[in-house]
């Protein structure tokens, strides 16, 4: 295949599909075993230093903040992290200086509430290293590979952009027509965390509402943590076998947080808490602010619930839960009972 151009962007996250599938069989398990344990536990397990992460959900929503505090917490340093539709989550593991290379779809910003503060001057201080450029659709189609065990996956995205230019993509003559196509490398992360409505001890995971990225992100990462509001039985799970987003063969450990993705949404369950991110998203413009947050909201508490208890425990919760219900009053029919 002959090709034409190429990002100068580094490529991060890539391993030879052969070499990735031989490290799946050999480790990980489709034994049908209890996986719950708690995020100190799951974190020390399963997150090192130097590892490329990836975070499920979008933005705001469904995120895994019980994970993220926790590697935070135990001071995990020098990870990479896949910024596909990374907000909250990079802006949270940047300014804490846990993660110090990032590869950026939507990153640097917290979409209507502004720009990001600590992620910019993490950047512009050279303490964390921006490697290249993709879009959103474009991170999705590289994990979509790394699920499929291909090399690459062809598209006619980037082409003729500065996004191409800053890319670890390239351009080749198509072998069947001639023309030109852009070739996404496959992404595998060393670990996934994805933040779901329920599962069972085994793993096998639903979640209400648009899934975004998480079925391809599920199936091609290393190692996998799902965080979940509720671990229900496995006979309710086999119910009905076709809400199975993510199977327990891919799944590592299973770590039951109720409100784990605060202060983010929860679809149908609660809503962002807006008080909490505006801090955040004020006390972040100095170091001294985002040093101050993280010594009274991380490491001032022993864990997420100490964590939840500061921030308005169970009256807050309460109050958020009912905006989300206020809000999306028309839920999904299975949510209903039809």
């Amino acid at each position: 295949m002959k090709v034409i151009d190429e990002g100068t962007g580094k490529l991060v996250g890539w391993y030879d599909p052969d070499e990735h599938r031989r490290w799946i069989a050999e480790n990980k398990s489709r034994e049908l075993k209890d996986k719950r344990m708690d995020p100190r536990e799951a974190v020390t397990k399963y997150v090192k230093d130097g590892d490329f992460i990836a975070s499920g959900g979008f933005g705001h929503i469904r995120v895994s903040m019980a994970l993220i505090y926790e590697i935070i917490r135990q001071n995990i340093r020098n990870l990479g992290m896949a910024g596909k539709t990374a907000v909250h989550d990079s802006d949270i593991l940047i300014g804490a200086g846990c993660v110090d290379r990032i590869e950026v779809a939507y990153t640097f910003g917290h979409e209507l509430r502004g720009l990001s503060p600590a992620s910019r001057r993490a950047v512009e201080n050279g303490s964390c290293q921006v490697l290249g450029e993709l879009s959103n659709a474009a991170y999705q189609w590289r994990f979509l590979a790394g699920a499929m065990g291909i090399p690459f996956i062809p598209s006619r995205v980037l082409m003729g952009t500065d996004t191409f230019r800053f890319s670890s993509a390239k351009i080749a003559e198509d072998p069947f027509s001639g023309k030109s196509v852009c070739l996404l490398p496959s992404c595998n992360p060393d670990v996934v965390f994805i933040h779901a409505h329920r599962c069972d001890k085994y793993g096998n995971t639903q979640i209400d509402g648009i899934a975004v990225e998480d079925i391809q992100l599920a199936r091609c990462a290393r190692r996998l943590i799902i965080t979940t509001e509720e671990v229900i039985d496995e006979n309710v799970i086999r119910e009905k076998p076709w809400r199975t987003t993510i199977p327990f063969y891919h799944v590592d450990a299973v770590v039951e947080v109720p409100w784990g993705s605060h202060p983010c949404e929860m679809p149908y369950l609660y809503f962002f808490d807006e008080n909490h991110i505006g801090e955040w998203l004020k006390v972040s413009k100095t170091e001294e602010g985002t040093k101050e947050y993280f010594d009274r909201y991380v490491y001032g508490v022993n864990d997420f619930q100490e964590y939840l208890e500061l921030v308005g425990g169970d009256d807050n919760m309460k109050y958020l839960s009912e905006i989300e219900r206020y809000e999306r009053p028309m839920k999904a029919p299975w949510l209903r009972g039809d």
